[in-house]
């Protein structure tokens, strides 16, 4: 999750290519003081390299920060790059000062890097320097995407004086614990492995024998030799398709010959460990009094949690004007990729119609209003939520998410004991089944369900993120179909979507995994959002509870989320399977450490309805 978002206020998902940009460098030189390479201390002598556009003259002015562990040296090949030249030039013609900054241990900056685990003091550090500065206004905000998002909440949990607002945009993998979720940055959902981490570390994690430089370079040396060296690492590319395949998991990056660096470390983490508590991930006993600007995607890899976290912040906080200082949009897109919407956006083959925004002016607007104080209309003319409700492919507002007057209408799943595959007899009824035949279907790590589209990123050639006809992989005799009848009259569904399931199995421990699916008239089946249980926590992540051979057990799926309107004619589908690989590793259902183990066992697992075991999905119906 925190890929490839080097340019937060353009937020695109791709990295910008290396071509020359002199043409905007002398438009921002024209209007900037331009001050690369400058190594602000920490509290612990550490210095972490800056660059820091601001306007000229001798006015003060507020700061927009963004912190990365990404590479943002002016240079490649010899030529100057765009990186952060647009953004810095936006800020400044508007009258900020504008810095990049890399984490520690990240390219030019000292220290030791590991993944969300920088001291927050940093944070606090780096705020503190800015502040002092005579060009400062004594006023920063932070804004990025992904990586640069996913560090704000922390931070801003803080109460730093000098902190004014964030924009935080696909910050889920800085969040560890809120309400109903412990994905702890999303490394876990319902305790399965997000895979995602296993390709972005190939990538982003340092050797343990990577280059460094001298201490006491100064800024001079270091401006000099980024002309040529960016410390940089190219790293061969992989077939993920065929690397997520290699047992164990924890070998997966050596089997590639990867960097050695914090991999093997995190995949033994199990989702309760106290390390997860001492980094920089936030998690809901942390309190923010920060104006936050949220921004969601309905196809990111954590919508939930990102929601969650908004709902958090407003309720708990006990200043009631900070809590009206929180806003939310919830846009139809990819990770990172707000403004990649167009007059026909389309979420791998599925189109949403136009679902553009004009997010400058947004986020423009946001620290106008709280950096520089100025008395503008953002209030008047945002309203508190903006989601985007796919099927009807329209924006809409609302004060609050879940919406005011949500129903939950409950969905029973029912079958005569033959739902696997879509021709199976699977429903999905208003009414409780009195007596059905469970459903049964073999579950073979070795020939897991692959993943097909999905709530995902990072994850190389492996898997394309976005909605995809599903229909097709339905005829797998290991994914149990359930369906409505074709609707009557349209539904929207808003919301949080909530899921028991009664499941037994031959094995100690094993997966269960759900989707929910939009059915069209044509027959094709469009994911909108999945899930998953690793059933040995079934209970809470706090403890490993395995199972007893054939006996049935309560699973309180992860909720999902989402806005969409099923039209009449559609169906309402969910899938359920114990597998979406590589979306999630394979439990391989010995009841052993799982990350260490190269052999797994075929189990059979069984999915209950009936009134002893009702299982059921509970949809958010949305007012009309």
């Amino acid at each position: 999750m925190r890929l490839l978002c080097l340019l937060p206020l353009l937020c695109t998902f791709a990295v910008v290519q290396a071509q020359d940009t002199l043409p905007i460098y002398h438009k921002l030189a024209e209007i900037a003081v331009i001050d690369q390479k400058v190594m602000i201390p920490m509290r612990d002598g550490v210095r972490l390299a800056t660059d820091i556009y601001r306007p000229k003259g001798t006015g003060r002015h507020p700061l927009i920060l963004s912190r990365t562990p990404y590479n943002f040296n002016s240079w490649v090949d010899g030529r100057m790059t765009a990186r952060s030249f647009i953004e810095a030039y936006e800020a400044v013609s508007r009258g900020y000062a504008f810095a990049v900054q890399n984490e520690r241990g990240r390219f030019f900056s000292e220290g030791e890097w590991d993944i969300l685990g920088t001291p927050l003091t940093d944070g606090d550090d780096a705020l503190s320097w800015f502040a002092a500065q005579p060009w400062s206004n004594g006023k920063v905000g932070l804004i990025g995407c992904s990586s640069t998002a996913e560090w704000q909440m922390a931070v801003a949990a803080r109460k730093h004086p000098a902190l004014g607002a964030i924009v935080a945009q696909g910050f889920g993998a800085g969040v560890g614990k809120v309400g109903r979720f412990q994905e702890q940055g999303n490394w876990y959902r319902g305790g399965a492995q997000q895979m995602l981490f296993t390709s972005w570390l190939y990538d982003t994690q340092n050797d343990r024998y990577r280059p460094t430089l001298p201490k006491d370079m100064t800024q001079q040396d270091l401006i000099r030799i980024s002309r040529f060296y960016d410390m940089a690492t190219e790293m061969p590319r992989v077939d993920w398709t065929k690397a997520f395949t290699h047992l164990p998991v924890r070998d997966i990056i050596r089997n590639v010959d990867g960097q050695q660096g914090v991999y093997e470390k995190m995949m033994a983490r199990k989702p309760n460990d106290p390390d997860w508590y001492k980094g920089g991930l936030w998690h809901e006993t942390m309190p923010i009094e920060v104006p936050g600007y949220w921004f969601v995607s309905w196809f990111d890899v954590s919508s939930g949690p990102n929601i969650e976290l908004f709902n958090h912040v407003r309720n708990n906080t006990k200043d009631r004007k900070m809590a009206d200082d929180q806003y939310l949009i919830i846009a139809p897109v990819l990770h990172c990729s707000f403004k990649r919407a167009t007059a026909d956006t389309k979420v791998g083959d599925l189109s949403v119609g136009d679902a553009r925004l004009n997010y400058d002016e947004l986020t423009w607007s946001w620290f106008d209003r709280h950096l520089k104080g100025e008395a503008n209309n953002f209030k008047q003319q945002n309203p508190r939520v903006r989601y985007y409700t796919m099927g009807s492919n329209q924006w809409k507002s609302a004060d609050s998410f879940p919406l005011p007057g949500t129903q939950m209408q409950d969905l029973w799943l029912s079958s005569g004991g033959h739902a696997n595959t879509r021709n199976g007899d699977g429903l999905l009824t208003a009414k409780q089944p009195a007596k059905d035949a469970p459903d049964t279907f073999t579950y073979d790590p070795m020939n897991p369900v692959p993943s097909l589209g999905g709530n995902v990123c990072c994850t190389g050639n492996a898997i394309q993120g976005g909605s995809f006809d599903q229909s097709q992989q339905e005829l797998r005799n290991d994914i149990l179909v359930y369906s409505t009848e074709p609707l009557t009259e349209g539904i929207e569904v808003t919301g949080f979507i909530e899921t028991i399931l009664y499941v037994s199995s031959t094995g100690l421990d094993t997966d269960i995994s759900l989707k929910l699916i939009d059915v069209h008239p044509d027959g094709k089946a469009y994911n909108l959002d999945e899930t998953i249980q690793r059933l040995r926590f079934r209970e809470g992540f706090d403890k490993e509870v395995f199972m007893e051979k054939g006996k049935a057990y309560k699973v309180n799926m992860s909720p999902m989320a989402t806005s969409n309107y099923f039209a009449p004619g559609h169906r309402i589908r969910i899938e359920v399977s114990s597998s979406n690989f590589p979306r999630f590793d394979r439990n391989l259902n010995t009841g052993g450490s799982n990350y260490d183990e190269s052999k797994g066992i075929v189990v059979q697992n069984t999915i209950h309805h009936s009134k002893a075991y009702p299982s059921v999905i509970r949809l958010p119906i949305a007012p009309k």
